[in-house]
């Protein structure tokens, strides 16, 4: 660490982001016995701006505002197909949201995978919700600690070897502290602080670069040149299909995962859920602040290390700014990785806890018997995932991700169609899911770990053609299970 006063800067961050972690146990607290509920949900207390930095702060990962100015830099236009998929995302979260809270309430589920137990009457399809949900959300969980010790490295605050992993274990050891205590409080406090440190740190970083370059015409021809003849700031009339498909999965697929749900199923209302989603494109636009920071880093001649486009803007930051005000952002950035690998120790804990120890080991569990298996469930999936970043190379975690992503897509039919309608069968959905699960898998591994195929002469994303063979053969497979007369689905939501 040879800046004595970024590093300050960044361990003073830090330091005040713990100890609110470690106040969270009194945040909406209620006096009762310990429950699941209460744990996971913080039993479903928080109001509409809680909501919104806690959902944002899940949504929004620090893996993402480091991968998106790390795809403007190295790409050009594709970089910001992120930035579509968010738009669409708002309305999907508007219209799914408060139905899937209401179905839960009613319903008296903890997880997405309760919802689905009750909605279809199904052990099954409840199992494997459960399990993809988990299998999904654990390679991101160790993207975020990639991203920040990327970050971190490039902006001279992680020394190499031992001491800079010890260091990251430490950090990541207070949240795991905070976050078994106080379960989903922890997150919802650090997304307070999360929420102010990234807008502060966009907006600021942004008109500094902006300035310096001398102005956003100067910082776009700039980017330009150096993205030279093979790149370019416009879309390629043939990646249009691949850009869109992009978005379209990434979208529906994003709503899916346990950690988007469980701070949803965390608000106390879905009229909260409505002004939340509502706002929600305000995090969109800090987003976009950051593509712009990757255009500013080409424009600034910045050179990253080749397939390390990530830490571009960390060395543009480094560059530009004062000591203290870079580790201030630093700082923020790893703030940004703590809220949503969290939120995802939590979501992984409840799941396992409720729909594969409780259900098919323990069923007469006492509920506080639930809450301490959650709690060490919670642990282990953080020390998997240090061990994951410690252990494999990065590349495997990128891997692992692309695959979780056409992965968690193909639950959407079962949790998602059965807030509208009765028609689907819950036996066709689960052979839809499989259907989808074998076709996503060997499409992407076969292609090396693409996130998209060519289909004649157009590219399309993985997870959407799986998706579409999963509808499919949930669509032929409906009549067929209806005519023999067993039950679609149980409770009617």
């Amino acid at each position: 660490m040879d800046e004595p006063l970024a590093t300050v800067a960044f361990i003073a961050v830090l330091g005040v982001t713990s100890m609110l972690a470690f106040s969270a146990r009194w945040f909406h607290r209620r006096d009762v016995l310990p429950h699941l509920e209460g744990w996971a949900l913080a039993d479903r207390r928080f109001g509409t701006g809680v909501t919104w930095f806690l959902l944002g702060g899940s949504i929004f990962t620090a893996y993402t505002f480091a991968a998106v100015p790390g795809l403007a830099y190295g790409t050009g236009a594709l970089g910001f197909f992120p930035l579509a998929y968010t738009v669409i995302l708002c309305p999907i979260l508007f219209v799914l949201l408060p139905r899937l809270w209401t179905a839960a309430r009613q319903t008296g589920a903890v997880t997405v995978a309760d919802y689905v137990r009750a909605r279809y009457d199904s052990p099954a399809l409840m199992l494997v919700v459960a399990l993809t949900g988990v299998l999904a959300t654990m390679p991101y969980i160790a993207l975020q600690l990639l991203g920040v010790r990327a970050v971190l490295a490039a902006g001279g605050l992680y020394p190499e070897g031992l001491v800079g992993d010890l260091a990251l274990t430490a950090v990541f050891a207070v949240l795991a502290g905070a976050t078994f205590r106080s379960g989903l409080r922890a997150p919802a406090v650090i997304s307070l602080v999360k929420g102010v440190l990234v807008f502060g740190a966009a907006f600021g970083v942004v008109g500094v670069a902006v300035g310096r370059l001398g102005g956003f015409a100067a910082v776009f021809d700039g980017a330009e040149r150096e993205l030279g003849p093979g790149g370019g700031l416009l879309l390629d009339p043939a990646l249009h299909p691949a850009f869109a498909t992009l978005a379209l999965g990434s979208a529906l697929a994003l709503p899916m995962y346990p950690h988007v749900l469980t701070a949803a199923f965390a608000a106390d209302s879905p009229d909260t859920l409505r002004r939340s989603t509502v706002a929600m494109p305000a995090w969109t636009f800090v987003l976009g602040l950051f593509g712009l920071l990757g255009i500013a880093a080409l424009a600034a001649g910045i050179t990253a290390p080749v397939g390390n486009a990530e830490v571009a803007v960390p060395l543009l930051v480094r560059d530009l700014l004062p000591e203290l005000a870079s580790g201030a952002v630093f700082g923020a950035l790893a703030v940004g990785a703590l809220v949503p690998a969290a939120v995802m120790s939590v979501a992984v804990a409840a799941l396992f806890t409720r729909n594969v120890y409780v259900e098919f080991f323990l069923p007469r569990a006492t509920p506080k018997h639930e809450v301490k298996v959650a709690r060490w469930v919670s642990l282990v999936a953080k020390v998997a995932a240090l061990a994951f970043v410690f252990g494999l190379r990065e590349q495997d975690a990128i891997n692992l991700q692309l695959l979780g992503g056409i992965w968690i897509l193909q639950t959407f039919p079962a949790v998602a169609f059965g807030l509208f309608t009765g028609w689907w069968h819950r036996s066709a959905l689960l052979g839809g899911w499989a259907a989808g699960m074998v076709v996503g898998t060997v499409l992407a591994v076969a292609g090396g770990f693409t996130s998209v195929v060519a289909i004649g002469p157009v590219l399309v994303y993985v997870a959407v053609i799986a998706l579409a063979v999963n509808l499919a053969v949930s669509a032929v497979l409906t009549p067929v299970f209806s005519g023999r007369g067993t039950p679609r689905a149980g409770v009617a939501t």
